[in-house]
């Protein structure tokens, strides 16, 4: 189990079992919108309805893995600005799986790769008030020490199945936390300088960054190289012509020698 909550730096809620710890949290953020702070973390060893991105479900065997939503009230940040924190998670995280093993890289937008396989998803909701943002929840999942995966999901890893060592997820879960912080104090205290900071490092960890690949949009399958991700979150590719594609969230996919 996740140790008790009166050893971590924010508030925590250890939970036995929940349907999504999005949903969990949303809940009683609605509910006591006045005392849950900034940073409170729901943890769950494990979810009968664990949500990722396009709506897919999230594969984890009870007490085996990290499953955790948190919550900001980032409402000093624009609404057109809310790729920022989904660049904070990724890089909180894959700096902190960095510390444990090497080749992790992000898989635009915020899926957390290990070579070739996914071990960490991250699904985050933001709501929205006028121009700015009144509230995100990040929901995220990493396989930490599952030793089999048994649903239909294409690319699956655990640290464990990477090093055949068993960790301690709250070590980890604490590092993450830390660094999420960190990150997210700078970007309240200068915003300009500190999103350069962010879309830098970002870019520099981003799966398949160099060389040419295979990609798919609504018009079929195409090679390109990766140029960039703009402040918005849009995809900048470049393809053999030489021809410069944008590409929001869904609009395009990974192709290669494993399904995506």
């Amino acid at each position: 189990m996740i140790s008790s909550p009166d050893t971590f730096t924010y508030p925590l809620i250890c939970l036995q079992e929940t349907d999504s710890t999005n949903r969990y949290l949303s809940h009683i953020c609605n509910k006591q919108p006045e005392t849950i702070a900034e940073f409170t973390t729901v943890t769950a060893e494990f979810q009968t309805a664990g949500k990722g991105q396009r709506g897919n479900s999230w594969e984890a065997s009870k007490g085996k893995n990290l499953l955790f939503s948190f919550v900001l009230y980032p409402v000093f940040l624009e609404a057109r600005r809310q790729f920022i924190l989904s660049q904070i998670v990724s890089l909180s995280i894959k700096e902190e799986l960095d510390q444990w093993i090497n080749d992790v890289s992000i898989k635009w937008p915020n899926d957390i790769y290990w070579k070739d396989k996914k071990i960490c998803g991250i699904l985050i909701e933001n709501d929205l008030s006028s121009h700015f943002i009144e509230r995100s929840i990040s929901g995220i999942g990493i396989n930490i020490n599952q030793e089999e995966f048994y649903s239909n999901a294409p690319n699956p890893i655990s640290l464990k199945q990477i090093t055949g060592q068993e960790y301690n997820r709250r070590i980890i879960l604490d590092g993450i936390m830390q660094r999420i912080q960190k990150y997210y104090t700078l970007l309240q205290t200068d915003e300009t300088t500190t999103s350069t900071l962010i879309s830098t490092n970002y870019g520099l960890h981003l799966f398949r960054r160099e060389g040419l690949h295979h990609y798919e949009d609504c018009n079929g399958q195409f090679r390109a190289f990766l140029e960039r991700v703009k402040p918005d979150g849009k995809l900048i590719l470049k393809d053999e012509a030489g021809y410069i594609r944008e590409y929001l969230f869904k609009e395009v996919k990974y192709v290669g020698n494993f399904p995506t």
